[in-house]
């Protein structure tokens, strides 16, 4: 650790450093610092522990990087930010740290996990505090996760299945109105993604699983019109669906 703070804090010498990273502040730098964080979600979920290794690296340096930057301007530095996270997860978790009892419930201690930040917080309206920068899918599961502790939720999923239908309409209705088309486009999704968490789905997960399997199957019909060498600009609609449609049964096999 000692020496990646070295290299970063060389590479941030003005006078002897890398004209790039002199150049750079917290502003600039907050989109590799996203990409980075989805590029270790993507490792995961192709269970490459090698891949994980080095992507937990490269969000390891954006952390150092963004330290490093706050020490300069005077703000705070890496040993603030290790500590802070330190005091926090002893804060909220005084059934390890505490004299709290452990025999809760996951459900429970996430609703002490909750009720501590909420204190930490002080008085705030019910959404506060979700993330604008979140990707769209995420940041919506986390406010309806956020209104549900306070009642504003549906109780059956056969209510939200309705709510789906009467979305799909509204759409429908909305043809040639680019804007409306776009607001009752979201007012879908986001009624999506709260039928995924009630079936206890993640929407962001089952987006990005259902993305590499539309990636995997593609790029069979890419292979199998490769062999006849041809490409997908060549082949008709039909000609790949069928291709796809083999792919798909294989997988299933």
């Amino acid at each position: 650790m000692a020496r990646l703070r070295d290299i970063m804090a060389r590479l941030r010498d003005p006078e002897t450093g890398c004209p790039w990273d002199v150049e750079q502040d917290s502003a600039s730098i907050a989109p590799y610092t996203i990409e980075e964080a989805h590029e270790v979600a993507d490792a995961i979920a192709r269970n490459d522990m090698s891949d994980l290794r080095d992507e937990l690296g490269d969000l390891l340096l954006q952390v150092v990087f963004h330290a490093r930057i706050a020490e300069e301007a005077g703000d705070f530095d890496f040993d603030d930010v290790a500590g802070g996270i330190s005091d926090k997860m002893v804060r909220r978790h005084p059934h390890v740290f505490g004299d709290e009892s452990r025999d809760k419930t996951p459900e429970q201690q996430t609703a002490d996990w909750e009720a501590i930040k909420a204190a930490e917080r002080g008085p705030a309206g019910v959404l506060d505090g979700v993330a604008l920068g979140l990707p769209a899918l995420t940041r919506a599961l986390k406010l309806q996760k956020r209104a549900a502790r306070v009642g504003f939720d549906w109780p059956a999923v056969d209510q939200v299945l309705d709510k789906i239908v009467e979305e799909a309409g509204e759409l429908a209705e909305a043809e040639g109105d680019p804007d409306k088309l776009e607001d009752e486009f979201g007012d879908l999704l986001f009624v999506m993604v709260n039928l995924g968490r009630h079936l206890g789905l993640d929407a962001e997960a089952a987006l990005r699983r259902t993305n590499a399997k539309f990636t995997r199957r593609f790029g069979k019909v890419e292979d199998a019109l490769s062999a006849e060498g041809r490409s997908p600009e060549a082949a008709t609609l039909e000609e790949m669906d069928t291709l796809w449609n083999a792919a798909k049964a294989e997988e299933r096999q």
